[in-house]
């Protein structure tokens, strides 16, 4: 699998990354075991995780294969923090205690002593951004993390971030931005792209297949097996099952019909070489799911087709 400098560092990514958000809840540890072998065996490299995912369940998985499957030294190791279920529902915290702690406890997980990258999961309204980002310094500075970035950060809020990471020397520098970026929702192109263009990051999409709507399992129904009818993720892939999302999920299939392709590769392999893309985060129930996305190596869109679907999933919704 090729690799890619992750923004304007060293680091140096897989272009498609390993999404970890079901490990431990929908998806076991037989399931992540094989699809670790099959995304390592093809090259990849990049696995992200967080310690919001399964309130830690995906974190010691990884840490359960990490020197049993795979080496660590073979991984880009990506975790975030900063949300959290309390309570049985969704809190966000940023203050550079919470993330520090939460970072360490990622680390006692994963049974590692640093992660390559780590990110802050979201923007915290009411915690200073400079107080966030010292919480990026310290990990770099005492070694938890190699690199630091940020996640679900709007273009004004990334560029802020960077600016004021740069404007002080010794600072960690910010390293990328992971946004929500499909077919089915391109809002990312307003604002977030050029933000992270001007500013140096790399961009990893998260749901580059549209929550699995672009796959099309979903044009005739909610197959039993799906995110859809799983109580955790059911309003999750809802919101992408209306009326203009079902124009562009047809459009990816008559794409794939007459390249003989299949819906998935044609909508991955399209974010994948967008501009300002580094690595396309996939995630996947099953490692045949995965192995479906891993195909996608050898593609490249032609630039007919590329236009067709920009021109039917158009900026701005989602």
């Amino acid at each position: 699998m090729q690799q890619r400098y992750l923004g304007r560092t060293g680091l140096k990514v897989s272009r498609l990354g390993l999404g970890t958000l079901t490990w431990g809840r929908d998806t076991d540890e037989h399931e992540a075991r094989d699809q670790m072998v099959a995304f390592t065996e093809a090259g990849g490299t990049l696995v992200d995780t967080a310690a919001g995912y399964g309130e830690g369940a995906s974190e010691e998985l990884i840490g359960s294969l990490i020197g049993d499957v795979v080496q660590r030294d073979d991984l880009v190791l990506a975790t975030k923090a900063g949300i959290s279920r309390g309570r049985g529902s969704r809190e966000t915290n940023a203050s550079r205690g919470y993330l520090i702690s939460t970072l360490d406890a990622s680390l006692r997980r994963l049974g590692v002593d640093h992660v390559d990258l780590w990110q802050v999961h979201t923007w915290v309204e009411d915690t200073p951004l400079e107080e966030t980002l010292t919480a990026l310094d310290y990990a770099v500075a005492t070694g938890r993390a190699a690199y630091v970035g940020v996640s679900n950060y709007a273009g004004w809020q990334s560029a802020q971030a960077a600016t004021w990471q740069r404007a002080v020397p010794g600072r960690a520098t910010l390293a990328s931005n992971q946004v929500e970026y499909s077919l089915v929702n391109r809002r990312a192109e307003t604002e977030v792209l050029p933000a992270a263009e001007a500013m140096g990051l790399g961009v990893l999409p998260w749901s580059p297949l549209g929550r699995g709507v672009l796959t099309g399992k979903y044009r005739h129904g909610t197959p039993a097996d799906s995110r859809a009818a799983s109580p955790h993720f059911a309003n999750f892939v809802g919101s992408y099952l209306g009326e203009r999302h079902s124009r562009i999920v047809e459009a990816v299939a008559r794409a794939a019909e007459g390249l003989d392709w299949s819906p998935l590769e044609v909508a991955l392999t399209w974010v994948r070489d967008r501009p300002g893309v580094v690595a396309p985060i996939v995630g996947a129930r099953t490692a045949a799911q995965l192995r479906g996305s891993l195909t996608v190596e050898e593609l490249e869109l032609p630039d007919q087709i590329v236009a067709a679907l920009d021109d039917v999933s158009g900026p701005g919704e989602g």
